[in-house]
């Protein structure tokens, strides 16, 4: 598995490389080049070792056996920071670190303040600093607007500013287009075109596979800890990572035939929702949509189209300026979120560790956390009720965990996105929303998903889900709607194409 390079351009590099927690071994002598100015890609799916080498090229753990090459010299770094700071290896992590109730500007140059002729910090020079950031990125977002302000593909933008503000000449982005629309990620890839002809090197982790292809120039593929394939981009296609990956063929699935819809489940009738920053200008603008029970509705959009905006409205997070929600007929406005929830209207939110899990509880506790009301009788509490939700939601949407009691953190993002869909189905809903359920989760997860919304469907549940990829809309949905601008722009059944979708979204297309 060796590329025919040369070694002059070859900057960092792991030889042997191997890691062991007790008798489980994450990485098992793994061998591979980073070469200057050039993108290598760690594919994977969770839990095959990618997020170990990761903290390990950036300093974060330190090998059990093998090293760290760099520029020719075996290095060992005591952190990530001593990793940037004397190796010039930045790192993107998937989950944000941004300080929410910082600004733009404070966040970007934490820790790493600019001292004026003063002695104090020069905030003038920090926010032209982090102006042009912004304008090398093509996002128009102001030096001084808090984070908590910010969309979630704002905020990556954010993290991706922070890591360019300190001239790496090593760049590891870990799922750096998770939440970030189509126009973001072509934004974004031109900015690493960039980096790349600078001579600055990447080391890059997706689950998008085909997104990632586009920008690969040497393509890792780990599997258990172990490395199965590493060749040049000339040399490797989609099915060539999906083979080396999961040693199978990878489908997300088809709609789900063989039954009839049943009644009218959800109606959205004249929904428009005002704009936080603007109340004078609409994010969701007189969205009018019905699904009925067993049907699977597919709502995509780039980002800003207002999809997010009408999932939340809808489950009772956010309050419209117009138009009612009913559930079977019945008007739900005025009502909470737990009391939707209690009528049968859940969502699986876009953020699932902000929103959809509590890092201090359980798996066993999260998942029976939206069905309390099911075991709990004022003062006393039915444990062997609470038993069963739990092991019922376990089997149910097949989560790999070692029980109900293992820490939420311990399991990869694939099953703490089934933790949260588990809780909301244990509720017996009859209306299920999800706002990018694949967010951030590998190819075996994600269809793992599908196959619970599709067999959700058989069930009689309605299922709506919003997502940012085309290639999703086409997977089990039997109706796509498509968003722009805040309002629907167009229709199409399950055999629409990916060109008829992206052109009703506003997105460009090209070929």
């Amino acid at each position: 598995m060796s590329l025919a390079a040369s070694s002059s351009d070859v900057v960092l590099s792991a030889r042997n490389v191997a890691k062991s927690y007790g008798n489980v071994h994450a990485l098992k002598g793994v061998n591979f080049d980073v070469h200057k100015g050039k993108v290598t890609t760690l594919f994977g799916e969770n839990g095959a070792g990618k997020s170990t080498l990761m903290k390990i090229l950036s300093g974060v753990v330190k090998p059990t056996s093998g090293e760290i090459v760099l520029e020719g010299e075996p290095v060992t770094f005591s952190s990530s920071t001593d990793a940037r700071d004397r190796g010039g290896i930045s790192i993107i992590h998937q989950e944000l670190s941004l300080a929410p109730n910082l600004s733009v500007r404070d966040n970007i140059f934490m820790g790493r303040e600019i001292v004026g002729p003063a002695g104090g910090v020069d905030f003038a020079e920090e926010e032209r600093i982090t102006r042009l950031l912004m304008e090398e990125l093509e996002e128009d977002i102001d030096p001084l607007t808090p984070v908590e302000d910010l969309r979630l593909g704002q905020q990556q933008i954010v993290e991706i500013a922070r890591a360019l503000s300190v001239k790496s000449r090593i760049l590891i982005m870990d799922e750096p287009t998770s939440a970030l629309s189509a126009t973001e990620v072509e934004v974004l890839f031109k900015v690493i075109g960039d980096l790349k002809s600078r001579g600055v090197s990447i080391v890059y982790i997706s689950h998008h596979l085909e997104e990632a292809l586009e920008i690969t120039d040497h393509a890792v593929v780990l599997r258990d800890g172990t490395m199965t394939a590493y060749a040049p981009r000339s040399d490797i296609d989609l099915e060539w990572i999906v083979r080396n990956m999961v040693g199978d063929n990878y489908d997300l699935g088809s709609p789900p035939t063989g039954y009839d819809f049943g009644k009218v489940a959800l109606s959205i009738e004249g929904l428009s929702v005002p704009d936080a920053a603007r109340p004078d200008r609409s994010v969701v603008d007189n969205v009018s949509l019905a699904v009925r029970a067993g049907e699977i509705v597919c709502i995509y959009g780039l980002m800003g189209a207002g999809r997010t905006e009408m999932m939340e409205t809808v489950a009772g997070r956010l309050r419209p300026s117009a138009g009612r929600v009913l559930l079977e007929g019945d008007d739900l406005s005025g009502l909470s979120i737990a009391q939707r929830i209690a009528r049968g209207l859940v969502l699986v939110p876009e953020d699932r560790q902000r929103d959809g899990l509590v890092q201090t509880m359980s798996v066993g506790e999260n998942l029976s956390l939206a069905s309390i009301g099911s075991f709990t009788r004022g003062l006393f509490t039915s444990k062997r009720r609470e038993r069963g939700i739990i092991s019922d939601a376990i089997r149910n949407v097949h989560i790999k965990t070692d029980g109900g009691g293992a820490p939420i953190g311990s399991l990869s993002g694939g099953n703490q996105q089934k933790v949260v869909i588990g809780k909301m189905l244990a509720t017996d809903p009859r209306v299920v929303l999800l706002d990018e359920p694949s967010r951030g989760i590998d190819i075996g997860a994600k269809s793992e998903v599908f196959k619970l919304l599709a067999e959700g469907a058989r069930k009689g549940l309605a299922v709506v889900y919003s997502t940012s990829e085309v290639g999703e809309c086409l997977a089990v949905a039997h109706r796509i709607i498509v968003m722009h601008r805040g309002r629907i722009s167009a229709e199409f059944g399950a055999d629409a194409t990916k060109e008829e979708i992206m052109a009703a979204s506003g997105e460009a297309v090209t070929h």
